[in-house]
C-alpha cells in the first residue's frame, strides 16, 4: 500500500474527443500505475464534486452560471479552446474536488496527490487555454476558510506561465506565486507570479534544475503551511505545445527536487498534474506516472 492517496476519478475525462489535450491521459495514468504493480485499487479514493459554495470563493457567480447552463458566448469558448458539453463542466467539478481532497490529505500523509487538477489558466471571470475552473486556488481558499492553512506556496512547473493564478492571488498576501515557465509560449500577457522564473527556449536538465532550486529557496523563506506543486509534463523536449528540452529524467529530478524541498521544512504537498501533450500520449503518461513515483520515492 501506498503511503499516500491517490485520488482520481473516471470522469476527469474532458470529452474533448480528437483535441492536443489528451483528456484520457487521467484514466491511461490510473490504468498504467495499476498494470506495473506501483498501486493498488485500495491506494486510489474518488473525489466528490467541489461544492459551488467552494468554486464561489473564486470564481465570479455570472461565470459559474454561464458554465453549468451551456450559455457561453462565442468569444468564451474561444478563449477557452475547448469544445462545451456538459462533461467537460462535470469533469472541472471532479477536479477540483480531487485538488481540495488530495490537500486535505496531504496534511495527514505529507503528500497528496490528484491524478488530475492544476487548471492555471482559469480566471474569476472567464477560462483560458483548456482551463475553466481554478481547482489549486479554489483547494488553497477552501482549507484558508477551513483554517487548515493560512500561508500556501504555489510551485508551478507547467512549460506555460501561471497567467491564471498570477491574477487571483495578485496581492493576496497569504500565498505565494511561483512559476517556471518558458517566456517566449502561451500566454502572451503574463501577470506577474511573485517569483516569476522566464525560461529561454530550449533550456535543459541542468540549468532547469539549478534555477529551480534558486527558486526554491527563496520561496520556502514565506514559510509556507502547504505547497501546491503543478507537476506539468510540458517541459518535456518533444511535448508539441513546448519548447523546452527537458528529458523523462530530468523531469524526475525536477519532481524530487520539489518533494524534497517541502519534506525537509516539514511542509506538505499537494500535487496536481497540469499540462502534458507529447506527441506519443504514452510520453505524457510515463512523466505523470514518474511524478507520482518521485513523491514515493521522497517520502523513503
Amino acid at each position: 500500500m501506498l503511503p499516500f492517496k491517490l485520488v482520481y476519478h473516471p470522469g476527469y475525462d474532458l470529452n474533448l474527443g480528437e483535441h492536443v489535450f489528451p483528456a484520457r491521459k487521467y484514466r491511461l495514468i490510473h490504468d498504467h500505475l495499476l498494470d506495473e504493480g506501483f498501486a493498488r485499487p485500495m491506494d486510489f479514493i474518488q473525489p466528490q464534486p467541489a461544492s459551488d459554495e467552494y468554486i464561489l470563493r473564486v470564481h465570479e457567480a455570472g461565470w459559474v452560471k454561464r458554465l453549468k447552463s451551456g450559455t457561453l458566448s462565442p468569444q468564451e469558448l474561444l478563449r477557452m479552446e475547448i469544445p462545451y458539453s456538459k462533461q467537460m463542466v462535470e469533469a472541472f467539478w471532479l477536479a477540483t474536488g480531487g485538488t481540495i481532497l488530495a490537500a486535505r490529505n496531504a496534511l495527514g500523509d505529507r503528500i497528496g496527490v490528484n491524478i488530475g487538477g492544476g487548471f492555471h489558466h482559469a480566471f474569476p471571470g472567464h477560462g483560458e487555454g483548456f482551463c475553466a475552473i481554478h481547482d489549486v486556488a479554489v483547494a488553497i481558499r477552501a482549507l484558508q476558510h477551513e483554517s487548515l492553512i493560512e500561508r500556501a506556496l504555489v510551485v508551478d512547473c507547467d512549460v506555460h506561465h501561471g497567467n491564471g493564478t498570477a491574477a487571483i492571488f495578485a496581492g493576496d498576501r497569504s500565498v505565494l506565486t511561483l512559476s517556471m515557465h518558458q517566456f517566449h509560449n502561451y500566454p502572451s500577457e503574463k501577470p506577474p507570479s511573485v517569483i516569476d522564473i522566464h525560461l529561454r527556449d530550449g533550456v535543459s536538465d541542468d540549468e532547469y534544475l539549478d534555477r529551480l532550486r534558486g527558486a526554491l529557496k527563496v520561496a520556502m523563506s514565506f514559510a509556507p503551511h502547504m505547497i501546491f506543486y503543478l507537476a506539468g509534463a510540458d517541459p518535456y523536449y518533444k511535448d508539441q505545445l513546448g519548447g523546452l528540452s527537458l528529458t523523462m529524467e530530468g523531469l524526475k529530478q525536477r519532481d524530487r527536487v520539489v518533494f524534497e524541498t517541502g519534506l525537509e521544512a516539514g511542509v506538505p504537498l499537494a500535487v496536481t498534474l497540469a499540462g502534458g501533450y507529447a506527441r506519443n500520449t504514452d510520453d505524457t503518461v510515463a512523466i505523470h506516472c514518474n511524478s507520482v513515483k518521485a513523491a514515493r520515492e521522497a517520502l523513503g
